[in-house]
């Protein structure tokens, strides 16, 4: 069961899920240019202190860490199926990044499923998806649609569909803006994890805000700051947004987790890497 619930949708989607459009659209793509989060073409930055999360390895710790504080384990393989109303407002919540019906990605998510898959065992709920992004609603989807998601989740199509929403409008992101500002593997990840939870966006609680917020107390190592000082600068406005919400208020993840990497002074993320997150033990050898 997660413990974290989603951001909540603006007109109907995500901070992310627009970036994501945006991103997507010509005319809109230069307009995006000065945004918070840096486009992929940030691959010369140089690193404060190495480590790339984009990189096989990398990534899949940056999974596993996700996933100890989502769903209370490490094996995020197995979330593809996962789908649930976690009483959060935004409705479903399902697959391996938390995609969800009232915030945008998941209809998303279903729409580029059903783009590449045309007959699949979603595709009939996309008018019933449409209807209730922006609310809690299960208005045309119920049971039928839960097994629907768990029949699809079992083919290797809507697996790889899951991987390329969460890397196009979570993971990309906020790895290449850590790249930007200078950041190794440890710091991609907590971008990452941020994004996850809070959205991209500019708002006071988003990736965006956060970032501003730190950015007001320490700089960068692309701007001549010092990474580890940065980092803590960043965990502690993030702190702040969480314990404005219940849902976040369990703020183990960056106190039992993230800070345990960054204090150990673990930069590049390497392994071994013990963490607890909610009081649950993990570790990765």
């Amino acid at each position: 069961m997660r413990k974290t619930m989603r951001p909540t949708l603006v007109a109907g989607l995500t901070a992310a899920s627009a970036l994501a459009l945006v991103l997507s659209t010509p005319a809109l793509s230069a307009a995006a240019a000065t945004a918070p989060l840096a486009s992929s073409a940030v691959s010369s930055a140089v690193l404060g202190s190495g480590g790339d999360l984009a990189s096989p390895e990398k990534k899949e710790i940056a999974m596993q860490l996700v996933s100890s504080a989502e769903n209370s384990s490490l094996d995020w393989k197995k979330q593809y199926s996962y789908i649930e109303d976690i009483g959060d407002g935004r409705g479903y919540t399902a697959g391996i990044i938390g995609f969800c019906s009232g915030t945008g990605d998941m209809l998303e998510l279903v729409r580029a499923y059903t783009k590449a898959v045309p007959d699949n065992p979603l595709a009939k709920f996309l008018p019933a998806l449409e209807k209730v992004n922006g609310s809690d609603s299960h208005e045309g989807l119920g049971s039928a649609f839960e097994s629907a998601w768990k029949q699809a989740a079992a083919t290797e199509e809507f697996q790889a569909a899951q991987n390329s929403e969460r890397d196009r409008v979570y993971f990309d992101p906020a790895v290449n803006q850590g790249k930007s500002d200078g950041l190794g593997a440890l710091g991609q990840f907590i971008y990452y994890d941020a994004i996850v939870m809070h959205g991209t966006g500019t708002s006071a609680d988003s990736f965006g805000g956060i970032r501003d917020a730190a950015l007001s107390k320490a700089k960068p190592p692309a701007q001549g700051g010092d990474e580890t000082a940065y980092l803590k600068a960043f965990l502690d406005a993030r702190k702040v947004v969480m314990k404005k919400e219940e849902a976040h208020a369990d703020t183990s993840r960056v106190d039992t987790e993230q800070l345990v990497f960054l204090n150990d002074g673990n930069l590049d993320l390497h392994t071994p890497l013990k963490w607890k997150v909610y009081g649950d033990p993990y570790e990765i050898n």
